[in-house]
């Protein structure tokens, strides 16, 4: 199955519900009026798109109709997929070497199983990978670390429950430089309800890589779960102040009708999302791709 079949695929539940509801609106209507324009909007927010970003693609939508004399609703979904895959563009995460990718997220949001899958992916192009369990203070975060290197046959550093987590990344930067490996990919605790002691916890970490491998590329990655709709962008917006966010990986996009939530969650912080989690397999994490997304989602 090729990416554009494994997005479509992995869509179908926020496909049924959006494409089908936009195919009827456009069907509905001969010319676009006022009507059109509210209905639009009301399916666009339904899709968890959010209203701030519902309202800057419909008002987008309605001035370049105007301006463009487009009065056919056929032509304007077209344009709408052109403004809606705008909205998401960014810049793909670069293959540096050495590079070091910090995983944040709240616990149940799939962050052990993305990072397996990652290792996974990097190792498939050629990549030399090693996996840090920094995450010491969650009993059996490491072990459950342990099972996705091993599927991915990569190598994992890990300390004892409530060791120092930079004092992990230090031990494992150490043994990155011995063994080669060129792709770091750490784990860390989810206590986003404690956010003092996470920026904490994260700014030594920083400073040990700073100071270890200080040319190395960086990426800070959140995990959000899609099915949570908008309280993904609420934890979004909370990680984000205490980690100073790169970049997202959406999981669980396969298990909601709301998919939108990946235009909301682009526009509304300002952060790009990375990856997507399309299924439980080890090759169900795809490349984010804002026109392929949209494609898949109106097609």
């Amino acid at each position: 199955m090729g990416l554009f079949d494994k997005i479509k695929a992995g869509l179908k539940k926020t496909r049924d519900v959006f494409s089908g509801r936009i195919d009827d609106l456009v069907e509905s209507y001969t010319e676009l009026d006022d009507d059109f324009y509210e209905e639009l909007t009301d399916i666009l927010v339904m899709a968890d798109i959010g209203m701030e970003t519902t309202q800057l693609a419909v008002d987008t939508l309605r001035k370049k109709c105007v301006a463009e004399k487009i009065g056919n609703p056929e032509k304007a979904k077209e344009e709408l997929k052109h403004i809606l895959a705008d909205i998401m563009k960014a810049d793909p995460m670069p293959l540096d070497s050495p590079m070091v990718l910090i995983i944040v997220g709240v616990n149940g949001v799939g962050k052990t199983t993305t990072i397996g899958k990652l290792s996974a992916r990097f190792k498939l192009v050629g990549r030399k990978v090693l996996i840090c369990a920094a995450d010491t203070f969650r009993a059996a975060a490491a072990e459950q670390l342990t099972v996705w290197a091993q599927r991915a046959d990569v190598p994992i550093i890990k300390h004892q429950e409530g060791a120092d987590p930079a004092a992990v990344v230090f031990d494992s930067i150490s043994a990155a430089k011995a063994r080669g490996s060129d792709v770091i990919i750490v784990d860390t605790a989810g206590r986003l309800h404690n956010k003092a002691n996470l920026m904490n916890e994260l700014a030594k970490i920083d400073r040990v890589i700073s100071r270890e491998l200080p040319d190395a590329s960086r990426e800070t990655l959140l995990v959000l779960d899609a099915t949570t709709g908008q309280n993904a962008v609420h934890q979004a917006e909370e990680f984000n102040k205490a980690a100073h966010l790169t970049g997202i990986i959406l999981t669980k996009l396969d298990g909601t009708a709301k998919g939108g939530i990946v235009i909301a969650v682009q526009r509304e912080l300002g952060v790009p999302v990375k990856y997507v989690g399309l299924g439980e397999g080890p090759d169900d994490l795809a490349p984010f791709d804002a026109e392929g997304f949209v494609d898949a989602l109106l097609n």
